[in-house]
């Protein structure tokens, strides 16, 4: 859904361009094909860039207070906009109409596969930059698409469950790690009320509205309406579907949690919405909301929670078989 979504979005912004060429071209003689082009392309990459621009305002008015050790300055702001913009430009008009798939596995695989789960309104192809560097280190990784794309975050997790075993089973391995991007660390953690912990043995989320989003009021769906937050920092309240499901997990699975989130995201506001209690919990600054899966440092730290865990995995599991009977 979301790939045809995306392809039918570049189709439009190529009409725009298109018919900005032609009304250039007829209207004024004097300017070249070259220049009339440029400035047809040019218009469409500003009007995207605006809707970039409006999420960072969108965003300031429920974020959260920047740590003093994690303040950016005037040009470091500009390459975080620069980054998402990028980031979101290559996602909407690329990965994400092009380059969705299933599962991808190294000729010499290394630790426990990984399953990832993408957030609102994006599909598998989001993951496209991530699952070269997973590749490059060797890890086994299937993703899956979110269906419907404006549901409810419980009517994922019957595809998540069936995504799970058949990793696992795929794989034989009894347990692998979830690596999940906003939204889809909800739709994990909604898993894990239903089916419990037995098949997991992490769950790394990115950017994930653990306790709402205020951006989320600006969103179509059901989902949307699951991940608000209301109000501010100090005075914001999560949305009854958040709050009850904290209410209904048992805090010890947090345990299994690693919540990587930038200070200067974009769509998740208050940006703290992503510090999980009780879970270890990773903070960036500098880095927007969609860019989160492309920065090289934070899929590097992704790689190594994943060996990380499979590592205890190993480790335990061989603890477990040299156990002897008294």
């Amino acid at each position: 859904m979301i790939a045809r979504i995306t392809r039918l979005l570049l189709l439009f912004q190529l009409l725009i361009a298109g018919s900005t060429y032609l009304v250039i071209t007829t209207q004024f003689d004097a300017l070249s094909k070259l220049t009339a082009a440029t400035i047809a392309v040019g218009a469409v990459v500003f009007l995207r860039m605006l809707i970039t621009a409006n999420n960072f305002i969108l965003a300031s008015r429920y974020r959260s207070e920047t740590p003093d050790s994690y303040r950016i300055g005037g040009w470091q702001a500009c390459k975080l906009f620069a980054g998402e913009f990028r980031a979101t430009m290559t996602a909407s008009s690329w990965t994400m109409p092009f380059h969705f798939f299933t599962k991808r596995e190294p000729d010499n695989p290394e630790g426990l596969p990984v399953l990832l789960i993408h957030g609102y309104g994006c599909n598998s192809g989001y993951w496209h930059s991530m699952s070269k560097a997973l590749s490059k280190a060797n890890i086994v990784h299937a993703a899956i698409d979110l269906e419907p794309v404006i549901g409810g975050i419980d009517e994922y997790v019957p595809m998540i469950h069936q995504a799970v075993e058949q990793l696992c089973q795929g794989t034989r391995s009894n347990r692998i790690i979830i690596v999940a991007h906003s939204m889809g660390g909800l739709a994990a953690r909604a898993y894990l009320r239903k089916h419990g912990s037995g098949r997991i043995a992490r769950i790394v989320t990115l950017g994930t509205p653990h306790h709402g989003t205020g951006l989320a009021h600006f969103g179509v769906g059901l989902n949307t309406h699951q991940m608000r937050w209301t109000a501010t920092e100090q005075e914001g309240r999560a949305s009854e579907w958040l709050r009850t499901l904290a209410a209904e997990e048992d805090p010890a699975v947090y345990r299994l949690f690693t919540s990587i989130y930038s200070h200067h995201d974009n769509i998740i506001s208050p940006q703290t919405s992503s510090h999980l209690e009780g879970a270890k919990n990773i903070e960036f600054h500098a880095v927007g909301h969609v860019a989160l899966a492309f920065d090289p440092a934070i899929q590097a730290q992704v790689i190594r929670e994943i060996r990380e865990a499979s590592h205890h995995e190993c480790t335990t599991g061989l603890r477990t078989t040299n156990l002897k009977p008294a």
